[in-house]
């Protein structure tokens, strides 16, 4: 790394390690004065409450990291305008070509930083907060789920097993992997009602096998009209019976690590994950553009750092006094407020439309990239 480079590294990370500080700081105070609503419940306490927001704070991290690059930037560069220091730098050779590519090599370390907290933290944190609220929480509230998780469920016929789809709603996910509260729609290869069952809880013994406790079975048997030319809707093609079952074996293709997924945003969820469950979708003919988008815009996040870097560098250009040092800064809050903002619009404009969901994660990046190179095309020619 060239002189220059180790002093714009130096004083951009240390205005980031501030910045970031500082707004992370402002988040947790917003984010504990929500969390005291859920301290009248159970065995909530306040110390738990902040040790639930600490655990929320990676999430936090990686939601602010490009807009906190880029104010970050801007205010070095505005500094280093102001007190001519970077006109030093042009008159001793620094062409915008070489200061550019200084500043991508600068911005390497935050986009593997911003990498590591999306796939590694925030999942693992994220979870664990979840286990404090469950735990902590009163029984009729510790349940994950608002309302329930619904889920499709499809065997494939083989010599053994007829063609199956379920639809599973799970009231309950704990932390151990077990389940609560369990309602199960079953389908045959006709697409007709077969069964509905019901299951106070569940735990996953073996890969493709659940066991479920304390069942009961409506199966529906289909009867054959009296006469072919029978039509009258009144008359019952099926009859109902009932069964009770302390236990049931149920071969599925769902695991914990599906439902846990289905607890998570898309936008907090690992690449790892958001792979699986498209998988898991796919193999079920199910819809999969919301989760497409979000793998994609995953993938090109952490290199949104370097496009905030790209927007920074032409204010380093614009030779101004120390005190419109805050005009640029407060520039640059609103530059990283837009591009979150145009990154949240075109992903929900792009599930509406089905577009292309590489469209549609890259498409807010290039806008920003293409504005920031514009930016120092006019400047390098002016």
């Amino acid at each position: 790394m060239r002189l220059y480079e180790r002093y714009f590294a130096k004083q951009i990370y240390l205005t980031f390690a501030f910045v970031l500080f500082a707004c992370s700081g402002l988040f947790f105070f917003f984010d504990l004065i929500s969390e005291l609503n859920s301290l009248r419940h159970g065995n909530y306490k306040f110390s738990y409450a902040i040790l639930r927001v600490m655990l929320q704070m990676p999430s936090r991290f990686y939601e602010i990291i490009p807009v906190v690059t880029l104010i970050s930037a801007i205010h070095v560069f505005a500094q280093i305008a102001a007190s001519s220091e970077f006109t030093i730098f042009r008159v001793s050779g620094l062409s915008t070509h070489r200061a550019l590519g200084s500043i991508l090599r600068i911005g390497v370390p935050i986009v593997v930083l911003t990498f590591v907290i999306g796939e590694v933290v925030t999942p693992y944190t994220h979870q664990l907060s979840e286990r404090v609220c469950s735990k902590m929480l009163s029984p009729s509230a510790s349940s994950q789920v608002r309302s329930s998780v619904w889920v499709k469920d499809t065997l494939s016929g083989n010599g053994k097993t007829a063609y199956i789809t379920r639809f599973i709603s799970v009231r309950e996910i704990k932390p151990d992997a077990t389940i609560a509260n369990i309602l199960i729609y079953e389908f045959d290869s006709r697409f007709r009602l077969a069964s509905v069952r019901t299951a106070n809880s569940g735990c996953y013994v073996r890969p493709g096998q659940w066991l479920l406790y304390n069942v009961t079975e409506t199966r529906l048997h289909n009867i054959s009209p009296a006469s072919s030319t029978d039509k009258d809707v009144l008359n019952p093609v099926y009859r109902s019976e009932k069964v009770s079952m302390p236990k049931y074996q149920m071969h599925s293709s769902l695991t914990p690590k599906i439902l846990s997924v289905l607890l998570i945003t898309p936008d907090r969820m690992s690449i790892t994950n958001l792979l699986l469950y498209v998988k898991h979708l796919r193999d079920n003919h199910q819809n999969t553009q919301r989760y497409i988008i979000a793998l994609w815009s995953k993938v090109f996040y952490p290199f949104a750092v370097l496009v905030m870097l790209v927007l920074s560098l032409p204010f380093a250009y614009l030779h101004t006094s120390a005190r419109v040092v805050g005009i640029k800064v407060f520039a640059g809050i609103m530059l990283g407020i837009s591009f979150q903002l145009l990154n949240t619009i075109f992903a929900h404009i792009g599930m509406l439309n089905t577009w292309p969901a590489l469209f549609t994660a890259a498409i807010p990046v290039l806008i920003y990239l293409a504005l920031g190179l514009l930016a120092l095309h006019w400047i390098n020619h002016h």
